[in-house]
């Protein structure tokens, strides 16, 4: 698919005035396109949810603007049912390194080697116009979601059933909907937002960048970096992404003092690429200057009116994070809404997405701001004191962090009462086998695709010892065993060892996985479980209030 051509819009079909949507989905870029899709593939009293997505373009925007996403991020996607199509352009992302004001190497970030424990390259880059596409394909699959483009909010009002919506489109036309509940996800400068009247606070970073795509011919592929790299340049920070195939990115600050626009002009973007490629090697694909901010909305709920995305939160691209952050809210409110609307849990679940995502944001927000104060140190006497203390810290050596080591787990909300060290985190996805007894060649699949989503436990012993029973409404019980310890047992067998290197690193033999892959609670014994299990009932239905 190439990601130069402009979108092949799904098939749009108005809604009637008296059409009452369960969903509306106000923005389509990827955060609302995967609310849309997850939401897109749930049922409730037998019947699928019925999805209006909407967005004031047109086309999908065919310019690369996120470049990078995560294993996490590629698990969410494999529920939307593009990862599959997804996965064979991905390219796993370089070693990236960081260098000093001298141009000394500082320090190093890797990944996590294989075996992947979530089933994806821990960090990749992918084309966002390809991705975009296949998930407006998989929409236009869905017989019960609408995709309507070219249409703009210009009004929404709510009471006690629902949110009612006016709509725009460029030649002036108004249009009314209805939905039970709106997310808005129609990015920084969000309509939903304003009409809220919610507020953001300013965390203080302010700059401007210049962000550069080239598509790089042999000669040029051959002259550039073949890694990733940061640089702490006093002169000029600046990075340099290895994107797939023969796409590159700079990224550069814009220096006090000088115009973005001007630094936008072909002659200038060449001159800054001087140090390292020449117009011969390489075609300007895209060149943009953007303001790199912090900002975090200070509410993202207003009754049955939700936030998500840019319009929730926005952060620097040090670590590749803006998108990733938008396609969670999304996972973690698709889920959520479901329950509610199916009658599986209380209102009072919807309210911990904002306790949920907001401390979780805020926490990586903190990360990226310390790699952004960090890089932007403009007056060269204190970028080589940063360098020296820096490499004083690591004993003189350049050490290599894990990237992922950086990515916080989940802090608050809907977590055990009594929190494991477990409780939180993401539970892996290793590649397993249906055991079916001791003849017959299993079927080989990644543990989401092969024993379903939802609320799940999954247990580190014989299923038959524990007695394990669901109550209403969990779902899936999984038994996850090493291919050589049970292949006669029912279950699912791993074929890497990843979940049982899990339960043993977290000392534990039972694991209750919310619909999202956090881990709810892991237990020692089954009246641990027992007790969470219908604990956890409860609280879904409201019976009890949740800890914390």
């Amino acid at each position: 698919m190439s990601d130069a051509q402009p979108s092949v819009a799904p098939r749009a079909r108005a809604p009637a005035d008296s059409t009452v949507h369960d969903i509306a989905l106000i923005g389509l870029g990827p955060t609302g396109a995967v609310a849309a899709a997850l939401l897109g593939n749930l049922r409730v009293a037998g019947r699928p949810l019925r999805i209006l997505a909407l967005d004031r373009a047109s086309t999908i925007h065919d310019k690369p603007r996120a470049v990078a996403l995560d294993h996490e991020i590629m698990r969410i996607l494999q529920e939307c049912g593009i990862a599959k199509a997804l996965g064979p352009q991905l390219s796993p992302f370089t070693l990236s390194e960081n260098y000093g004001a001298d141009g000394q190497l500082l320090r190093r970030v890797g990944m996590l080697p294989k075996p992947w424990p979530l089933g994806w390259p821990p960090t990749a880059t992918f084309r966002q116009p390809d991705a975009e596409q296949l998930l407006r394909d998989r929409l236009a699959a869905l017989p019960d979601v609408t995709v309507m483009l070219g249409q703009s909010l210009t009004a929404l009002s709510q009471d006690s059933d629902g949110v009612d919506l006016n709509l725009e489109d460029a030649s002036g036309s108004t249009l009314r909907a209805r939905a039970r509940y709106v997310i808005g996800a129609d990015g920084a400068s969000s309509t939903v937002r304003r009409l809220l009247g919610v507020e953001v606070e300013d965390f203080g970073f302010n700059a401007p960048w210049l962000v550069i795509d080239l598509l790089a011919n042999e000669r040029g592929i051959e002259r550039l970096p073949k890694v990733s790299t940061h640089f702490y340049d006093p002169k000029r920070p600046g990075m340099y992404v290895v994107c797939g195939g023969n796409h590159r990115r700079f990224e550069f600050m814009v220096l006090p003092g000088e115009d973005p626009e001007q630094l936008e002009q072909e002659a200038s973007v060449w001159a800054l690429l001087a140090r390292w490629i020449s117009p011969q090697d390489a075609q300007l694909w895209r060149r943009a200057s953007y303001r790199f901010r912090s900002l975090v909305a200070r509410e993202w709920r207003r009754g049955r009116v939700f936030l998500a995305g840019d319009a929730a939160h926005q952060q620097p691209p040090f670590l590749g994070q803006g998108m990733c952050q938008g396609i969670r809210d999304a996972s973690n409110l698709a889920w959520k809404l479901h329950q509610v609307m199916a009658a599986q849990a209380s209102d009072e679940l919807l309210d911990t997405y904002f306790e949920e995502r907001n401390a979780h944001v805020r926490s990586l927000l903190d990360t990226i701001l310390g790699i952004g104060r960090y890089m932007c140190v403009l007056d060269p006497v204190a970028a080589r004191a940063r360098d020296a203390a820096l490499l004083a810290r690591n004993g003189g050596e350049v050490k290599t962090l894990i990237r992922q080591d950086l990515m916080p787990g989940l802090v608050a909300g809907w977590l055990a009462p009594e929190p494991h060290p477990a409780c939180g985190t993401l539970f892996p996805q290793p590649r397993v086998q249906r055991a079916r007894g001791a003849t017959g060649t299993p079927d080989e699949d990644l543990l989401d695709d092969a024993a379903g989503t939802g609320w799940r436990v999954v247990l580190a012993v014989t299923a038959s010892d524990w007695q394990v029973v669901l109550p209403t409404p969990l779902g899936e019980f999984m038994q996850v065993v090493p291919m050589a310890s049970a292949p006669t047992q029912p279950g699912w067998i791993e074929t890497d060892g990843i979940v049982a290197a899990w339960f043993e690193r977290h000392q534990c033999k039972a694991t209750l996985i919310r619909p999202d892959h956090y881990v709810h609670a892991a237990c020692a014994s089954s009246t641990e479980l027992h007790s969470v299990l219908h604990g956890l009932a409860k609280r879904l239905a409201g019976e009890i209030p949740q800890a914390g």
